[in-house]
């Protein structure tokens, strides 16, 4: 990992190195997950899975655990019927998508091994845990549905026997004259790519404490979510609870890369139990129940065309791509891979652009949304497909992008997929990466080793990327039928002692707001870092909110905490007129205090005013005694980070072994609140997004069994398992909101995948081999190597 040295003495104020206000609280053990929570007279709940990826429950009888020591109740699909509604999508991306009901527990049929068939509440979760054993299930086996390709076969078994196929949608875009795009150029290069399935592995599994007051009909929802607001109303729809009798709390939550977005069978059944049987009640998902149960990311088939000239311009991309969607439509299911497709085209300019998407089921754990949605596997397969476009016109990769990128003085540039890019300098990125990197000296050290047969060749991989990020502008997602807005809420009271409270609509889970909203509020207000606290991810204190994914929160939430500042001060300005005895024009406002202009001595601050507020013994006719301001915001556009990410691949010929020599990434995240915890994001992200490419990757057998249940089975890497990266930032702010600022927390996962991939490739390109799939396992690149050399 990149060594920091030299920081600068941090103030507390935007664009300073300030330590994380959570980490004492992280790393001394006082923090306080899901799981930690015990109420009086709580009772635990163990769910008891389908073994089958697809089968008829012919009998389904509970009695024998229910004579279990501890046993208080034990429930099935059937026995819970009427008590909630299916589980939502929120994202209908077409008018006709198919969408069959997903119940909290399944009543007739399973659907992939780990569909929920009945839960067991006992004193005890082992208690519940070992009368599992004694619930008694038969199942009449169903044909699986595995394999995508074969899932949209004419004739294939059907996921959902009372739909016309294995398709929930189709989703088309078309921009430009794609024909006349291809049929008149110099050179098309066609390749189908595999974005492989990936397990989410947030360090906390999922977990529910439901707490009912029968009385007064309220309950108390305690989940490892990232998204309380849209748990809540999402509970209350589904359970038909009033929802001012719903409270949804996040107590810390230990990272959730978009899994934690959902609202899952768990929490709905745990609710239901737990009010019908007016006790609290705790669920906590195993590690092993936890990858099986909880949403899957990516899962793409990518068939993707690229027509240019001769010289290189891009005329014109075509994308069809096979999405998988597992057994059901979780919440924004349907929604990743349509985020997607606005990012194909990425920074390159086309004269025509086609893309279609169909949803497939299969028996599989649903997808939804993991780190960066859509987006990754866009930006792996344009930045594939260029590459090989290089290859097939015999030009140098960085050269063909440059030929075709969109030029600083170019920006704002709408784009073929409809977006209007506000600002970037993808020059400047690259420059600086490539200087970094050492580019012409690797080449160099390349050509020699090709030349001399070395049995480790040396190969540059490339990612030019951009991403759409701070998921909001309700009117957009409003015009992709989603189900929600995008806005985000901030409101900043001043207490008498001239202190801050914050309260903020997002929901963090590792990432940092509260250090960075207390920056922002510190530097707008002119008062200490230390002097703010931030409330969070409690649907009482926090009402208004739409939490934290997609890169939103800084660029949504950060901004609205940033207009309800600037109200503070306007407010309080009145206030300083009239305690100094000054008209308003007159004052100016600098580091908390309001001073008369020209006449400097004569000044108040902030925290006076607001004791003086409270106090309310002198302030002027006509004025609300109060200096609270509330703030949403939404944004008319969304922003676009982007980057330019190298990586020095090598790949042991005799071995097939692939291992990271250098890697370098200079992002553009637009302005920076707090250095060190982009360095965290981007060093995290890359984490990830490396891991995609070189060892993760979910298996299952014939019968559709998860093959990789296990992080023993999974390769999760560690630490010690990445490269020390180099990394750099060049600056164009965005012009779309008040701090310039652009995300970072998907940036890293989104450009290295297809770096390390296109790094490898080139290593070996010379050897005849144009294609590895993913993860890039030594047996996989050994036997491309065979095959390339006729012995495969």
């Amino acid at each position: 990992m990149t060594a920091i040295e030299d920081r600068p003495e941090a103030t507390g104020k935007v664009g300073d190195w300030t330590l994380r206000k959570e980490d004492a609280r992280l790393i001394t053990g006082q923090t306080r997950w899901t799981d930690n929570i015990t109420l009086p007279g709580m009772l635990h709940a163990a769910v008891l899975r389908s073994p089958m990826a697809h089968a008829r429950i012919s009998r389904l009888d509970t009695s024998h655990a229910l004579e279990q020591p501890g046993v208080v109740a034990a429930f099935t699909g059937a026995d819970l019927e009427g008590e909630y509604g299916a589980l939502p999508c929120a994202w209908p991306v077409t008018a006709d998508m198919v969408n069959p009901a997903h119940m909290a527990l399944a009543v007739e049929e399973v659907k992939y091994v780990g569909d929920a068939v009945a839960v067991v509440v006992a004193r005890t979760s082992y208690q519940a845990a070992d009368a599992l054993e004694f619930v008694d299930v038969e199942y009449e086996p169903l044909d699986p549905v595995v394999d995508m390709l074969a899932a949209v076969e004419d004739g294939a078994t059907k996921v959902h026997s009372d739909t016309d196929s294995n398709v929930s949608f189709l989703w088309p875009f078309e921009a430009g004259d794609v024909d006349a795009a291809f049929d008149g150029a110099h050179t098309v290069v066609s390749r189908r790519f595999v974005n492989q399935r990936l397990i989410p592995g947030a360090i906390e599994p999922r977990s529910v404490v439901v707490d009912p007051a029968s009385a007064s009909g309220e309950v108390t929802v305690y989940s490892a979510t990232q998204v309380p607001h849209i748990l809540r109303l999402m509970l209350a729809l589904t359970l038909s609870i009033p929802e001012q009798k719903v409270r949804v709390i996040a107590p810390d939550v230990g990272g959730g890369f978009g899994s934690k977005l959902n609202v899952y069978a768990e929490e709905v059944a745990m609710t239901a139990i737990a009010r019908r049987l007016g006790k609290p009640l705790k669920w906590t998902a195993s590690r092993s129940e936890d990858i099986q149960a909880t949403i899957h990311g990516r899962d793409q088939i990518q068939d993707i065309a690229i027509a240019a000239d001769a010289d290189g311009r891009i005329r014109g991309l075509k994308v069809d791509l096979l999405a998988d969607m597992g057994a059901y439509l979780q919440l924004v299911t349907p929604g990743v891979p349509i985020l997607g497709a606005f990012m194909f085209p990425s920074i390159y300019k086309m004269d025509a652009y086609h893309f279609a998407c169909r949803g497939v089921f299969t028996t599989k754990t649903p997808t939804d949304a993991y780190r960066g949605a859509g987006r990754p596997e866009a930006t792996f397969a344009i930045e594939r497909i260029i590459d090989e476009l290089a290859a097939e016109l015999g030009m140098e990769p960085m050269e063909l992008r440059k030929r075709n990128w969109i030029a600083h003085e170019e920006f704002p540039f709408d784009t073929i997929a409809g977006l209007t890019y506000d600002s970037g300098n993808y020059e400047a990125a690259t420059e600086k990466a490539m200087e970094l990197f050492g580019y012409d000296e690797l080449r160099e050290e390349q050509r020699q080793r090709r030349e001399s047969g070395d049995p480790v060749q040396l190969g540059i991989g490339i990612s030019t990327f951009t991403e759409m990020c701070g998921l909001a502008p309700s009117r957009v997602l409003g015009s992709l039928s989603y189900g929600a807005g995008g806005w985000e809420a901030a409101t900043v009271r001043m207490l008498p002692t001239g202190k801050v409270e914050v309260v903020t609509g997002t929901s963090p889970h590792g990432q940092g707001h509260v250090t960075a909203w207390s920056q922002i509020a510190a530097d707008t207000l002119g008062v200490p870092f230390d002097d703010v606290d931030v409330l969070h991810g409690d649907t009482k204190i926090a009402p208004m909110g739409l939490d934290t994914y997609g890169s939103r929160s800084l660029v949504v939430g950060g901004i609205a905490l940033k207009r309800a500042c600037d109200k503070v001060v306007q407010k309080a300005k009145v206030f300083a007129a009239h305690m100094l005895e000054a008209s308003e024009d007159d004052l100016e406002f600098a580091d908390g205090a309001y001073s008369v202009k020209g006449d400097p001595e004569k000044s108040t601050t902030i925290q006076d005013i607001a004791l003086a507020v409270f106090a309310g013994h002198d302030y002027p006719e006509g004025v609300e005694l109060d200096l609270t301001a509330n703030m949403v915001f939404d944004p008319e556009n969304f922003s676009f980070p982007h980057g330019t990410h190298l990586a020095a691949m090598e790949v042991d010929t005799e071995t097939g072994r692939v291992t990271i020599r250098k890697y370098v990434c200079v992002d553009d995240i637009g302005n920076v609140v707090n250095p060190m915890i982009v360095e965290g994001q981007v060093h995290g992200g890359l984490a990830q997004g490396i891991a995609q490419a070189m060892w993760e990757g979910v298996e299952f057998d014939d019968a559709g069994n998860l093959l990789t249940g296990t992080f023993i089975d999974y390769t999760l890497p560690s630490a010690a398992d990445m490269p020390s990266f180099v990394t750099d930032r060049t600056t164009t702010p965005a012009t779309s909101n008040d701090l310039g600022v652009k995300g970072v927390g998907e940036a890293g996962t989104i450009a290295s995948t297809p770096a390390i991939v296109n790094g490898a490739i080139d290593a070996v390109r010379h050897l005849g081999i144009n294609e590895l799939r993913m993860p890039l396992v030594p047996r996989t690149v050994w036997n491309a190597l065979q095959a390339a050399k006729g012995e495969g």
